[in-house]
């Protein structure tokens, strides 16, 4: 008889291609026995993005959906460092608008959307993740590359939140060097697409 989980996150998978989410391979939310070893202390995705799920059910939206989410990716793909970017088309601006390190990370107001560079290309624009496996790409993609290190971060991805054909956030991870890689995306792209009710509340205030 299959696994009860593993056929669920198999549903899940195929559910999730159907809506359209192409990086997102069936089988990617149910990793094979023994493979937490292997992930580097990453957990099986999908009771995380259960709780992600539960969460935004809650009062006390969207900071409830962003502190699970939280918890769900250190745990599901790892990160010292998670920030969360908003963009507000509607007034040419964007915001960070949750940090899990606000004393030496905060948040800040909103500020104009900053139209060039590579992650307003790639990210953005394109909608497609990128990722700085090492120091050198973190110092490239970031200006703020030294805070980071200081951090315990030498690696970041980031990864476009998209509704509608149009990116409206970013979820943002940094950790150690060489942590993040391509299998990672998979399950974040289940993450993030549970983050657009959230993204899309925040707006709505603005």
């Amino acid at each position: 008889m299959p696994d009860r989980g593993t056929t669920a996150a198999s549903r899940f998978s195929r559910r999730a291609l159907a809506l359209g989410a192409p990086t997102l391979a069936a089988g990617a939310l149910a990793r094979p026995a023994g493979a937490e070893t292997a992930a580097a202390g990453r957990a099986p995705p999908l009771p995380h993005l259960i709780d992600v799920a539960t969460a935004s059910r809650a009062e006390g939206q969207p900071e409830a959906s962003l502190a699970a989410l939280d918890k769900a990716l250190a745990a599901a793909i790892g990160h010292k460092l998670f920030t969360v970017l908003v963009i507000n088309w509607a007034k040419n601006e964007n915001q960070r608008f949750y940090t899990n390190q606000p004393g030496p990370y905060p948040t800040g107001g909103a500020k104009p959307l900053v139209r060039q560079g590579e992650f307003f290309q790639e990210v953005v624009l394109a909608g497609r993740p990128r990722i700085c496996r090492t120091y050198d790409d973190v110092k490239r993609a970031f200006f703020d590359h030294e805070l980071i290190r200081s951090l315990g971060c030498e690696s970041a991805v980031n990864y476009p939140v998209r509704w509608n054909g149009r990116t409206i956030g970013s979820l943002n991870l940094l950790h150690q060097a060489e942590w993040y890689r391509e299998d990672d995306m998979p399950a974040l792209s289940a993450f993030a697409q549970m983050t657009v009710p959230a993204l899309m509340e925040i707006v709505s205030r603005a």
